[in-house]
């Protein structure tokens, strides 16, 4: 199967699109499906990108200038992907002029940055910016954090951690196979999804970071469970019944809590948001299914041959698994638990601290300012700006439906002339009572001066008419309005159902809650440290992270999911030995100690993989990436400290046995035994 999947993995280009398309009809899409039903587009009319011409020697409409222009304008009609280029240039300044020109699609701007590049010279110097070449450079910028940050820096650290682990070169090896696996075949999957539905750029990079992370955990908590019973005593097949009945039941049940959390994502009607959740169910399943199934029978074929080429020093203490307590995490555990009042406040307290700054959260979307500089739609937008004022290609259009007064009309774009953050203001009136006011945002489509203006004249009104307003400016601004609209409903869904499938696998309303508010807890603290060091510039030339004025609009809502998922795999897995333990001895006291204490280090283990994979996200260069990356990596670091260490064992050593309340009238739910059948 996995092969199978391998071969079908080599047609997911065809699914990935770097579009995003907002599925509940907002206004921004009323407004283009007017236009495009009242006024058919002219194939003629077809514009996308620009080209600029500049030269700071030979000025614009002199005869040397205009043959350079005439010589660019034949290069791009015979570029493979070039539909349309208007012959009269539309703009000039002291230094350059503008040809418009309407490509195809992200190839053939990549076609068009390629012999614009050929035709540079010390006189003149040549750029393209637009739709399609921005398209075209974060598809790049995409491929090569990517590259950078998880093949790079992710998969060496996570290699590194796993050695420490394990102590053995074999062991620590396997769970990086099974993560690989799970992401070839998740891959597959979703080349033969992306059939009937297109696909997100960003499914790779979250399908593959999301699979290194799940891959190696279930592996890591199952291979370490077979060491545990092997050194045990038990025979090889037992130790493999055993695992299988206790880790495998935690596994399946981990990922069935990160499934439902992604499920809050596909509910989302915004293309985006959908494939990323595509890609994250698709491989968490993957990884679950090589788990339970591709890993027994490597353990079985490995046998004892699974420590193989142990390291010195480390090797033979990390082949007890989680058997034993360790003597730091066990010592951390147990003095919680004797002043667990106090251990409570100040841990709670510090958790609260960092989730302050959500109180001044602002969401948005980063342009192309926020693009490195070495991108040719960056150096096209940065010329764009320094000639004319703006540097996209983007217009903001007011559509005027009815039988409005032409001076009515006249008034509306009077007041757009006054606001200094549009420009080029222009009118044009069509049949049955149609006008179109169009005008340029001054600098990126998607700056705030921008993104206001476009509030504002959501708020006019045409007496007798209907407004509508569009353009990607007005995209973004209905993009916010469905971010801002679903996270609370996110939150509420991903809360509900992870409380009930925490209630059945544990048979418990007061572990389900516990576990739901101290996630609650590491999420809230991850976006506090997060707007703290973007936002507000703390430490984020430390990280060499940029500055921005907001967190990118689907970051919350992919975060909450992400993290809340992750979250419920160590919180399962603890719980199950917990659990465990006191089903053997009845003392609520002694299984969390031991639990915890034995654990520990194994679910330190790995979270510092997830967080050197997601750091390699955030060591890339696209702002989006860096914030959940850094986000993921934050959250994961107090999860497995503050929260497993302190507030935990804090809490339920002050519940006691009420940790195992389950009200009389749910006795009927379904016993699954996670903690191992008995």
């Amino acid at each position: 199967m996995v092969l199978a999947f391998a071969v079908i993995v080599f047609f997911l280009g065809d699914a990935l699109t770097g579009e995003a398309e907002q599925l509940n009809n907002p206004e921004s899409q009323q407004a283009y499906d007017l236009l495009a039903k009242r006024l058919p587009s002219t194939p003629g009319e077809y514009t996308s990108d620009v080209v600029v011409v500049r030269s700071d020697s030979v000025a614009p409409r002199t005869p040397r200038f205009q043959a350079k222009v005439r010589e660019v304008v034949s290069t791009l009609r015979g570029t493979p992907g070039v539909v349309n280029v208007i012959d009269k240039p539309t703009a000039y300044s002291r230094r350059a002029e503008v040809i418009e020109v309407g490509l195809a699609d992200e190839e053939a701007a990549a076609n068009v940055v390629d012999v614009l590049a050929g035709q540079d010279d010390d006189t003149f110097d040549l750029y393209v910016t637009g739709e399609w070449t921005v398209e075209q450079d974060f598809q790049k910028l995409s491929e090569e954090d990517l590259q950078k940050g998880e093949l790079q820096f992710g998969l060496p650290a996570a290699l590194i951690v796993l050695l420490l682990v394990f102590g053995a070169v074999v062991a620590g090896l396997i769970p990086l196979i099974l993560a690989l696996i799970a992401i070839i075949t998740a891959l597959g999957l979703t080349a033969l999804v992306g059939i009937p539905f297109d696909l997100s750029i960003f499914t790779v990079n979250m399908l593959s970071g999301m699979g290194l992370a799940l891959g190696i955990d279930y592996s890591l908590f199952v291979v370490s469970r077979f060491r545990e019973e092997r050194s045990s005593g038990r025979e090889r097949l037992d130790a493999i019944t055993a695992t299988g009945s206790t880790a495998s039941r935690a596994v399946l049940f981990s990922g069935l809590a990160f499934v439902v959390a992604m499920l809050g994502l596909l509910l989302i009607p915004n293309t985006i948001f959908r494939s990323l959740a595509v890609g994250a169910i698709l491989v968490g399943i993957t990884a679950v299914l090589g788990a339970l199934t591709l890993l027994p029978a490597i353990l079985s074929l490995l046998g004892d041959r699974v420590n193989f080429l142990r390291i010195p020093l480390i090797g033979r203490g990390a082949e007890r698994g989680t058997g034993a307590e360790g003597r730091f995490w066990g010592g951390i555990v147990r003095g919680v638990m004797r002043r667990p009042v106090i251990s409570l406040v100040l841990s709670a307290a510090v958790m609260l601290a960092l989730a302050i700054p959500v109180l001044d959260f602002q969401t948005g979307e980063a342009g192309i300012r926020t693009m490195p500089d070495r991108f040719p739609s960056k150096q096209g937008f940065t010329a764009l700006e320094q000639e004319f004022g703006v540097g996209t290609t983007d217009t903001v259009q007011v559509v005027v439906d009815g039988p409005a007064a032409r001076s009515d009309v006249q008034s509306l774009a009077a007041k757009i002339r006054a606001n200094g953050a549009l420009r080029d203001v222009d009118v044009n009136y069509y049949a049955d009572g149609l006008a179109v006011i169009e005008a340029v945002p001054s600098g990126d489509s998607r700056d705030e001066s921008a993104l206001a203006a476009v509030r504002q004249l959501r708020r006019e009104d045409v007496p007798g008419a209907r407004v509508l307003v569009t353009g990607e400016t007005a995209e973004s601004v209905d993009y916010f309005a469905l971010t801002d609209q679903w996270l609370p409903i996110l939150i509420a869904f991903v809360l509900g159902l992870s409380f009930v499938l925490l209630t059945i696998a544990f048979r418990s309303i007061v572990v389900a809650g516990t576990a739901i508010l101290l996630n609650l807890l590491s999420v809230g603290a991850a976006y506090g440290v997060l707007i703290l060091v973007f936002e507000k510039g703390i430490g984020n030339d430390l990280f060499g992270f940029q500055q921005v004025d907001f967190i990118e609009a689907w970051v919350p809502l992919f975060l909450f999911a992400v993290l809340f998922g992750l979250s419920m795999d160590y919180h399962v897995f603890l719980l199950s030995r917990i659990r465990e333990r006191y089903l053997q001895t009845g003392d609520s006291d002694v299984a969390v100690a031991h639990g915890i204490g034995s654990t520990a280090r194994l679910i330190t283990g790995a979270a510092l993989i997830i967080i050197a994979v997601f750091g390699g996200f955030a060591v890339g260069d696209l702002v989006a990436f860096q914030q959940m990356g850094f986000g993921v990596a934050v959250s994961l670091l107090l999860d497995a400290t503050i929260i497993r260490s302190v507030l935990l064992p804090a809490t339920m050593k002050l519940l006691g046995d009420w940790n195992w309340y389950l009200p009389r009238w749910l006795h009927w739910l379904p016993d699954f035994h996670v903690e191992g059948a008995r």
